[in-house]
């Protein structure tokens, strides 16, 4: 779960066909012709896709890496190389995060960075669709959040100079913009679905949904089949669930959460596993049976990502975030007693305008009952035409203050404690540690292990493994392998590759074969000649 994620010209992924209709708008620069007339008709110079670079940045959530996984594809299929080397990419297509000051003042700064180097510049995202006034945005193209599916044109049409701005919320087929794009993904073996798009809510310190809209859910038969093809077709080893609000996917179409998640389960194989989103407390507390049901389900991950945001109900109401503490411990309670060991994350944010000192400490006090794994620690900054920036702000010091002692709190304890060590536990593999050495596994309850690279070179990427735990840290655990690694459902490429690797055990029964004929051969020669002669 990162900050902020890269599509980059190393990433492959299958390219399925291109949607061809598009509808692009474009503001054009004044130019002067060769007699000195002023020309304000659009640029329709020519150029090959093929020819030009695509830098691709990322911000935020999951939802945001699903849509640049599609706009990657998309330029892809068009001929367009994307690269993770700005200097020499021809455009610039950022796309944007809403949700925290620090990764629009990150946006900012690449779109000046952009401009100052020369490089055409889109930018795609919630910004873009929230905030298109911005006077850095002022002759930038941009892309809303429900026209991703236009962005070949946006750039051709930005790469001969015209300025072009798609920010309409309503998308034209939700089962059409997921099943007819191509797509490059960040990792191969991982499909990030968006399931919906915006929210129920009305955070008051939430920007998102300026940016999202009201909830969208997308058909149950178009995300089935988007999740079969990426597992049959694509040979995808995960499925991770995404969108603004899991819980909330249905409920604008007569249907709810775990319909969906029933349906995905019996399209999953064998050894490939699938993951959930993030989801608010108030839209899974009528189905905690079921969403425990599915969390036991041994294709699923047992893990939850449950924002509670703050342990005091004052707060919470100021938030406007419709459920109290007791709901949210309601959950967290049902969950550790009937999913055995799983993995709950959750999110705090820290100094929100109205919390009182006795405030912040009922979050603390939650982190303490709970010890949560994973916490994601967000200083307070107001947004832009929220309800919530209109409230006097606490003092910078003492919103560090509160920042920092959650922090020092989060880490004063360890999930991953020396009493596992020796453990075994059969893990699935899809991506490599950044330290090079390792692999990254994940367990039934998505533990992070950390497992080193088969001396022989074999790559373990897309297999399960059993490994035993020979040390722990606060956010992983080092491991040794204790079992011969197995491909995970593998395709009939991937078939074809496992028939011809030979181990050594095989090579040796190889080469015995092969003596033996060769020693059969010279003894029929020798017969052949002394019956000749």
């Amino acid at each position: 779960m990162c900050d902020i994620e890269d599509i980059a010209d190393e990433a492959r992924g299958p390219l399925r066909p291109v949607n061809s209709e598009f509808r692009v708008k474009v503001r054009s620069k004044k130019r002067t012709d060769a007699d000195g007339d002023a020309d304000s008709g659009p640029k329709t110079d020519s150029f090959l896709p093929w020819s030009k670079t695509v830098y691709l940045k990322t911000w935020g959530c999951s939802h945001n890496s699903s849509d640049s996984e599609y706009m990657g594809g998309l330029l892809a299929a068009s001929g367009f190389k994307l690269s993770t080397d700005k200097a020499a990419s021809d455009i610039w297509l950022l796309n944007s995060c809403t949700v925290k000051t620090p990764s629009e003042t990150q946006l900012e700064n690449s779109v000046r960075e952009a401009r100052a180097a020369g490089k055409a510049v889109i930018v795609a995202g919630c910004v873009s669709q929230a905030a298109p006034s911005e006077a850095y945005l002022k002759d930038v193209s941009i892309v809303g959040v429900k026209q991703i599916d236009q962005i070949v044109n946006v750039v051709e049409e930005t790469l001969r100079g015209n300025t072009v701005r798609l920010l309409s919320l309503k998308a034209r087929d939700p089962a059409a913009t997921l099943i007819s794009l191509p797509k490059v993904r960040r990792n191969e073996r991982i499909e990030i679905l968006a399931i919906n798009s915006g929210c129920l809510n009305h955070c008051t310190y939430c920007k998102t949904k300026m940016a999202r809209g009201n909830l969208q859910s997308y058909p149950l038969d178009a995300l089935v089949a988007q999740a079969r093809q990426a597992f049959e077709q694509d040979g995808c080893k995960e499925l991770w669930l995404t969108s603004e609000d899991l819980g909330a996917w249905g409920r604008d179409i007569g249907m709810v959460l775990p319909d969906l998640l029933n349906a995905l389960v019996e399209v999953i194989p064998d050894g490939c596993m699938m993951r959930l989103g993030m989801t608010n407390p108030p839209y899974i507390l009528d189905h905690l049976e079921e969403i425990a049901t599915i969390l036991n389900h041994p294709r699923v991950y047992a893990f939850l990502h449950i924002p509670v945001q703050a342990g005091s109900n004052a707060v919470l109401d100021d938030m406007k975030r419709e459920y109290k503490n007791e709901h949210f411990c309601r959950i967290v309670d049902y969950m550790k007693e009937h999913v055995p060991g799983i993995y709950i994350a959750t999110d705090f944010i820290c100094a929100f305008p109205t919390e009182t000192a006795e405030d912040f400490e009922e979050s603390l006090d939650l982190v303490r009952k709970y010890e949560f794994p994973s916490l994601f620690i967000n200083q307070y900054y107001p947004r832009p035409g929220t309800p919530a920036a209109r409230l006097k702000k606490i003092n910078t010091i003492e919103a560090r203050r509160r920042t920092a002692a959650m922090t020092t709190l989060f880490h004063g304890y360890r999930r991953y404690t020396d009493a596992r060590i020796g453990e075994v536990h059969d893990v699935l593999i899809n991506e490599k540690a950044t330290d090079g050495v390792h692999y990254v596994g994940h367990n039934k309850t998505y533990e992070h292990l950390l497992v080193p690279a088969p001396v022989s070179g074999e790559s373990l990427l897309g297999k399960r493994v059993k490994v035993r735990i020979t040390e722990t840290a606060k956010f992983y655990m080092k491991t040794v392998i204790v079992s011969e690694a197995a491909l995970v459902a593998p395709m009939d490429s991937e078939k074809t590759t496992i028939v011809g690797r030979l181990g050594g055990s095989d090579f040796r029964r190889a080469t015995a074969v092969s003596m033996a004929l060769l020693l059969a051969y010279f003894a029929l020669k020798s017969l052949f000649y002394a019956i000749l002669y």
